[in-house]
C-alpha cells in the first residue's frame, strides 16, 4: 500500500503522533490512520494556538463531556470505524473494557456516545477527526447544548487544510492509489460519501467481538 504526502487534553498533546509499532506492521491500515491523525492534531494544536493569541480562552478541559453526549450525527468513516474496532477489541483492558462491552451491548441510536466512560473518551487514541476538530472557546457547553448552533463563533473552524491532507493519506485504504485520483477526492469532496454516523452504526456487534477475543484468550492461556 502506498503512502504519501480519558480525556481532552491540553493542545500540546494532541500534536504527539501516538505509535503501536508492531501493530502497525502488522496491519498497514493503523500507520495510515495513525499518520492522518497525527496531521489533523497538527492542524488543530495551530488553530487553537491562534485562537488563544488573539484572547479566546479554551473552554474544553478534563472531565468535560457534553459534547459526547448531546451530539448524535457525528460523522465517522470505514478507516476511522477499522481502528475504532481493533482498538476496542485489543487494547482496552480491565474494568474500563468491562464497562465498555456493556455500553457497547446495550447501545440504543438515542443513546449518547458509547464510548464515554466516567466523562472520557474510553478510545480517544483512536477516536473520529470530528471529535478531535470540535473544540469550544470561552465557556464550557451547558448540558445538552450544541454551541455550534448556538454560538458558532465559539467553536473552532475545521482545519480544511489538514483535513485535506489527511484525507489524501487515507485514500489508498479504499483503493484509490494515484496522486491524480487522490487529487480529485479530495477537491470534489468525493471521500464525504463514505461517512456514516457513529450512532447508527451496529455497536452490540463490536461488543459481541470483544467477548469472542477474550474467550479466545482465555482458551489460549488455559493449562487444561
Amino acid at each position: 500500500m502506498n503512502k504519501k504526502m480519558h480525556k481532552k487534553k491540553a493542545p500540546t498533546d494532541k500534536s504527539k503522533r501516538r505509535s503501536f509499532p508492531e501493530e502497525e506492521r502488522e496491519h498497514p491500515w493503523l500507520e495510515l490512520l495513525l499518520d492522518a491523525y497525527h496531521i489533523i492534531d497538527r492542524g488543530i494544536t495551530g488553530a487553537i494556538a491562534a485562537e488563544v493569541k488573539k484572547g479566546k480562552k479554551l473552554a474544553c478541559a478534563r472531565g468535560c463531556a457534553a459534547c459526547c453526549r448531546t451530539h448524535k450525527d457525528i460523522p465517522v468513516f470505514p478507516l476511522e470505524l477499522k481502528g475504532i474496532i481493533w482498538y476496542a477489541v485489543e487494547k482496552t483492558q480491565g474494568p474500563e473494557r468491562e464497562v465498555l462491552q456493556a455500553q457497547l451491548s446495550a447501545f440504543r441510536k438515542d443513546s449518547g456516545c458509547p464510548f464515554l466512560i466516567d466523562e472520557a473518551c474510553s478510545i480517544h487514541v483512536v477516536r473520529p477527526m470530528a471529535c478531535r476538530q470540535f473544540n469550544v472557546f470561552e465557556r464550557p457547553c451547558e448540558e445538552g447544548e450544541d454551541p455550534f448552533h448556538t454560538r458558532r463563533q465559539d467553536v473552532l473552524d475545521p482545519v480544511k487544510k489538514h483535513v485535506d491532507q489527511a484525507f489524501f493519506l487515507m485514500l489508498p485504504f479504499y483503493g484509490i492509489e494515484s496522486e491524480k485520483e487522490r487529487r480529485e477526492a479530495v477537491e470534489t469532496g468525493a471521500f464525504q460519501r463514505m461517512a456514516r454516523e457513529l450512532h447508527g452504526c451496529n455497536w452490540p456487534q463490536l461488543a459481541q467481538k470483544m467477548k469472542e477475543h477474550d474467550s479466545r484468550k482465555t482458551e489460549q492461556t488455559d493449562p487444561g
